[in-house]
């Protein structure tokens, strides 16, 4: 236990800004790139594809992550003891709410590496998962599961969630159990670059939201909406979500501390004190004054430990954690999945660049940042405003990567990265758009629906050649 977060060592206002202030790199050179990704799991063992469940999918799935590939169990642990999380060389597995299978990619310095370590990781779970009749799909919103169907996983932190968040929103447990993203992280060299990071990123999180729309199906019907998983996000916890205001003002006027009073004034979900999670629901200012008094009678101050904790569970679209995420992303196929870290990467990483996509959204009032996010996640591409700005967001990140000239074994830049996003927003199509016209097809083709969701999503394991034999199968 680190000294500042031992329980009977006070916590400052002042010392919050601590965990900000020590993630800054001042050479931009060392500036590093993590990427994320979550995908459902679907067993297609028996009679019909179902969600998965922890003690015969993902329990075998994790051991074998540990025996055959190397990664360690993380200190992490379920309500029973049960290994929920693994780690390699800075990158780690975990389980989400539902049995989403997350991986959060170490931090490389460029895009080409984090495509490589994509590729590895596909290649470890595509071979764990194949024999034992496991598909994993990479979409926004599960396509075909019902809320009831998910198996929900063995660790505390979701059981008080479960509780909490439906008093706060009506889709709290759809972003829990049925949603999966992919998502980007930066750093900062100053708390002002910091600042014109987060104004640029957050300003411009919606076309993000309308370029990877991925999540087209509810319950295996099409909704209109290219983006059902963004369409949830709008209604979890308007406290903890969504877009944050002050981040889009002049970048000096951000500092470290308006961070902090914005995330102090948050209820919390909980505090976790020898591996349990207690209800808390107290702002964590009021925490921090007041205390904390467990069931069993003993006494709670805050800590470090419980700052960053907090600090986890605020869901806005761009967050300090305390290096810059990007969250405003369906989870794509293997297509798409290196486009998000180059795109960002582009934008962010580039000082011209960082002014020119500002110029995009820059005379937007807050209002109609608002329709314009709704917009995205309703129409994707197919909004031909949303189209001409995501074109030219587009360029201006591919003008970046080719100035940043960081080239891969073959002479190759990083904005190669970002030429299927390019093909797909000059048709004016996202992916949520090919892939609901791809099931539609095979609907008429008479093909079984939900198999053809999991073909259509399919990232890795068993599915499309299954379901090929089966149907070779039939033939003859």
């Amino acid at each position: 236990m680190k000294p500042n977060d031992a329980d009977h060592v006070p916590l400052s206002r002042e010392s919050l800004t601590e965990w900000f202030e020590t993630a800054t790199r001042p050479n931009d050179a060392d500036h590093l790139v993590g990427t994320e990704l979550e995908t459902f799991g679907v067993t297609l063992a028996g009679d019909a594809p179902a969600p998965i469940n922890f003690e015969d999918h993902i329990q075998p799935v994790m051991r074998e992550f540990v025996t055959q590939y190397g990664w360690r169990p993380g200190q992490d642990r379920g309500t029973g003891g049960e290994i929920v999380s693994l780690e390699r060389d800075r990158a780690s597995i975990s389980l989400e709410p539902g049995g989403q299978f997350e991986l959060s990619g170490k931090p490389l310095p460029h895009v080409h590496a984090t495509c490589e370590e994509f590729t590895r990781h596909y290649n470890e779970l595509h071979a764990v998962s194949l024999p034992r009749d496991l598909a994993w799909l990479a979409t926004g919103f599960h396509p075909f599961a019902r809320l009831e169907d998910i198996n929900r996983m063995p660790k505390g932190r979701y059981a008080v969630m479960r509780a909490y968040l439906p008093r706060r929103g009506a889709r709290g447990l759809d972003m829990m159990h049925r949603t999966c993203t992919v998502q980007a992280n930066f750093d900062y060299a100053s708390e002002r670059q910091c600042g014109e990071r987060l104004r640029v990123a957050m300003g411009v999180s919606a076309l993000s939201t309308a370029l990877f729309a991925n999540s087209p199906f509810y319950e295996g019907s099409s909704r209109g909406r290219v983006s059902e998983r963004s369409t949830v996000w709008s209604s979890v916890d308007p406290s903890r979500c969504g877009l944050l205001p002050f981040l889009l003002e002049d970048p000096a006027s951000f500092s470290f501390e308006r961070y902090v009073d914005w995330a102090l004034e948050i209820p919390m979900f909980f505090v976790k004190r020898d591996g349990q999670y207690f209800a808390h629901h107290a702002t964590f200012a009021e925490y921090m004054r007041d205390g904390f008094e467990d069931p069993h009678g003993a006494r709670h101050h805050a800590t470090q430990a419980d700052w960053r904790l907090h600090l986890n569970t605020l869901f806005p679209e761009v967050r300090l954690n305390p290096y810059i995420e990007v969250r405003g992303a369906d989870a794509v196929g293997s297509r798409f999945v290196c486009s998000l870290p180059a795109l960002w990467k582009g934008l962010l990483y580039d000082d011209d660049a960082l002014a020119a996509a500002w110029e995009l959204v820059a005379e937007l009032e807050f209002a109609a940042r608002l329709a314009l996010w709704d917009e995205c996640r309703a129409r994707g591409m197919s909004s031909p405003r949303v189209q001409s700005l995501c074109l030219r967001l587009l360029a201006i990140a591919r003008a970046s990567l080719e100035r940043q000239d960081v080239r891969d074994s073959r002479g190759r830049t990083e904005a190669r990265f970002l030429t299927p996003l390019e093909t797909l927003a000059e048709e004016g199509r996202s992916p949520a758009d090919a892939a609901r016209a791809n099931v539609e097809e095979a609907d008429a083709r008479g093909q079984d629906h939900v198999k053809s969701l999991i073909r259509e999503f399919h990232f890795a394991g068993a599915g499309p050649r299954k379901y090929a034999a089966e149907e070779r199968g039939r033939l003859d």
